[in-house]
């Protein structure tokens, strides 16, 4: 006769069944958290190379994360005085020239890292005229530390707001509002081009939407600006720090006013402005 205890559950299925059911959800719960870990892991540019796998990740074409994580192991060796990767400055030199923006800049602040390298001076002297704003700013930084103001014009235009113009004629779609941060790479404007194409406009620098000088539906022509982008944080410090050791008279009227405060920019960038204010003066002084 059946139990009538309701603590007893109906059609329970039998344990060998629940096990087998239970397993493959392990597994796909396993691989779920194993594949992205693996994934992270191989791009990730603190896990330490060879030399061996430096030179490779050099030569890997077909991966820029590769080459950029051998890039960030050069450095960190230089930083630590280790002369064996000047086995690879003829790379590295040659990768300034490649067609890729990202590795042009990376290339430009690994080769700062080396005032004493001759070939790395050359380089940067040409990327400081590069095509790319970005490749120029780490070009213009990295010169100072071979004594070079040759990127003089470059480290002041960091402190002042980048004028992003209209590649074509056209009639702008779309554009983001003032006031948001923006990264390199990132999407601030469509436009229709005259033959009715619709083309992305993307950010070449980091720093935050301070104007928009073409609203929507504005017709633009190739040169004019769409949008000022003001410097974030970061690009003022890096400014700043290098015009304490190159910067001239006429730069004191730029840094005046993050010696007072900006908005959104930190106490320390207020200091190093008063730094790099009193710095450029004394300089001016002795050459009187």
């Amino acid at each position: 006769m059946p139990s009538n205890n309701s603590s007893e559950p109906l059609n329970r299925p039998p344990v060998g069944l629940r096990q087998r059911a239970t397993f493959p959800l392990i597994i796909v719960a396993a691989i779920f958290i194993i594949v992205p870990f693996f994934a992270w892991y191989g791009t990730w540019f603190g896990r330490d190379l060879s030399d061996d796998k430096i030179t490779e990740y050099l030569s890997d074409e077909k991966n820029s994360r590769h080459i950029q994580h051998a890039l960030a192991q050069i450095a960190e060796r230089i930083e630590k005085k280790d002369t064996g990767t000047r086995r690879w400055y003829p790379q590295v030199v040659a990768l300034s020239n490649s067609s890729l923006t990202e590795l042009r800049s990376d290339t430009a602040w690994v080769m700062g890292k080396d005032n004493q390298s001759q070939e790395f001076h050359t380089a940067l002297q040409r990327l400081v005229a590069d095509r790319e704003p970005i490749v120029q700013r780490n070009a213009a930084t990295a010169l100072v530390a071979f004594g070079d103001n040759g990127g003089l014009a470059v480290l002041r235009s960091m402190l002042r707001p980048y004028s992003f113009t209209a590649p074509s004629n056209g009639k702008v779609k779309s554009v983001l509002r003032e006031g948001l941060p923006v990264k390199v790479g990132m999407m601030l404007a469509r436009m229709e081009q005259n033959d009715e194409q619709v083309i992305e406009l993307r950010s070449p620098l980091p720093g935050e939407i301070q104007k928009v000088i073409s609203p929507v539906e504005t017709n633009v022509k190739a040169g004019d600006t769409l949008i000022l982008i003001a410097p974030d944080s970061a690009t003022v410090w890096e400014a700043l720090r290098a015009l304490y050791f190159v910067g001239e008279r006429e730069d004191l009227s730029v840094i005046e006013p993050y010696t007072q405060g900006v908005a959104k920019m930190t106490d320390e960038i207020k200091q190093q402005a008063a730094l790099t204010f009193k710095a450029i003066q004394n300089r001016s002084e002795k050459v009187r």
